[in-house]
């Protein structure tokens, strides 16, 4: 057993955990975690994506945390719990890593709230790694190196590529499950993708990139059925998460339509992007600066591979980040970033302009972010977009499913009546 080092209060991950030690991973977006998984598990980590969503974790996480904080954050945690209780794990040998964003966020103060869950439930001693790009905690066994940056950068962009690859298929394949079978059969195969020791795989990826979307076209479909599309915006983790939003994707296709989730790298791009808006506005570092720029341009010049190569096959990619970002011109500052902030806005607009007015708005009861920057959004849409059919849904451990699926049922009822009228 490695040596317990404390700083600060907190349990530190040395490298003498690093061989040894099991790092636990919430499972937030599941086209992109799997990959993320295996980029780590490439550069010598032994860590295991967490996949349980049954009631245990939304009672564990009600236990152990306070219930005023937001539903991701009591599932994080109860899924966390859940696995080091009921699971065939040795506690002292397990860590566990959270995205920190450092923001104004409660998704800030998770990393705290999930220590003194540890503590709570008898754990004390596992390590909580804090994955930031701001230097907000260090720690000596988990350093993300360029040539690990640089695999998570392509787990990011291979999974929003099969994130729109299924979504754009499988409501229309003529054998049903054959979509998740060759996304599962893909995922399989880009195991041995992340196991390269050079830093740049520009061609390797642009091979593989084009192999992917070649076995999805090869796929049976009967497009012949025009069917609603239904965007899904809202705050990061009930976007993303089929925990936090109750497999929000599966409950439109069985509604007939096809749902369109953006990309979870815009995300991040408007979190590099909002740091360099700040030291433009505020001050800061000009190196810092032109660095984030530089990182924002070069993602945009392999995404922008992607698209080309996405649209050739007959797929819609989505379009650049600078588009998404000028349309946000005459509804909402971009300066307003907390949380999704502007971004969520400007996906509405991007749903709305592109063929999916149908919009599910998703987010945690009380998280005032995604409140302002998607709910309080909502009259101004419809005011600019009179097509726009949009319903925000509140997920929270209290709420009721049966209310959620009555109103998604209702604006699906709305977006097919709306099809009909249009091609009618």
């Amino acid at each position: 057993m490695a040596e317990i080092v404390r700083e600060n209060g907190r349990v530190v991950f040395t490298e003498a955990m690093r061989e040894a030690y099991t790092i636990l991973v919430p499972h937030m977006a599941p086209y992109h975690f799997d990959l993320v998984i295996n980029a780590a598990r490439s550069e010598g980590y032994k860590a295991e994506l967490l996949t349980t969503d049954d009631y245990d974790v939304i009672h564990e996480g009600m236990k152990y945390a306070h219930n005023d904080i937001c539903v991701p954050a009591m599932l994080v945690i109860g899924q966390f719990i859940n696995a080091i209780k009921k699971r065939s794990i040795d506690v002292d040998k397990t860590a566990l890593v959270l995205v920190q964003t450092g923001g104004a966020c409660r998704a800030s103060n998770y990393i705290s709230l999930l220590r003194k869950a540890l503590i709570k439930a008898g754990y004390p001693d596992v390590p909580v790694i804090s994955l930031n790009a701001g230097g907000l905690e260090k720690n000596p066994g988990f350093n993300v190196t360029p040539r690990l940056l640089h695999k998570f950068h392509d787990a990011i962009l291979f999974g929003d590529m099969l994130m729109q690859l299924v979504n754009q298929t499988r409501p229309y394949e003529i054998t049903p499950g054959e979509t998740d079978a060759v996304h599962k059969d893909v995922v399989d195969d880009l195991k041995a993708y992340f196991n390269h020791r050079t830093l740049f795989t520009w061609r390797k990826h642009k091979r593989q990139t084009k192999t992917i979307i070649g076995r999805f076209k090869r796929i049976p479909v009967d497009r012949s059925q025009i069917k609603p599309k239904v965007g899904i915006v809202g705050e990061i983790y009930v976007k993303y998460s089929p925990l936090g939003n109750n497999h929000l994707e599966r409950t439109l296709e069985q509604e007939g339509c096809e749902a369109v989730t953006p990309p979870l790298y815009d995300f991040f791009l408007y979190s590099f992007d909002s740091r360099v808006y700040d030291i433009k506005t505020y001050g800061g570092p000009r190196k810092e600066k032109l660095a984030l720029k530089i990182f924002v341009w070069y993602v945009e010049i392999r995404r922008n591979k992607i698209r080309k190569m996405m649209r050739k096959a007959g797929y819609e990619p989505g379009i650049p980040y600078k588009a998404i970002k000028r349309l946000t011109q005459g509804f909402i500052d971009v300066g307003t970033h907390t949380g999704e902030g502007w971004l969520l806005t400007a996906e509405m607009i991007d749903l709305i302009r592109h063929g999916a007015p149908n919009i599910v708005c998703t987010q945690p009861f009380g998280c005032l972010p995604n409140h302002i920057a998607g709910k309080g959004m909502i009259k101004k849409l419809k005011k600019h977009y009179p097509e726009s059919n949009i319903v925000a849904i509140d997920y929270d451990t209290s709420a009721s499913k049966i209310n959620q699926i009555n109103r998604i049922t209702l604006m699906v009822s709305n977006a097919k009546r709306n099809l009909e009228r249009k091609i009618g």
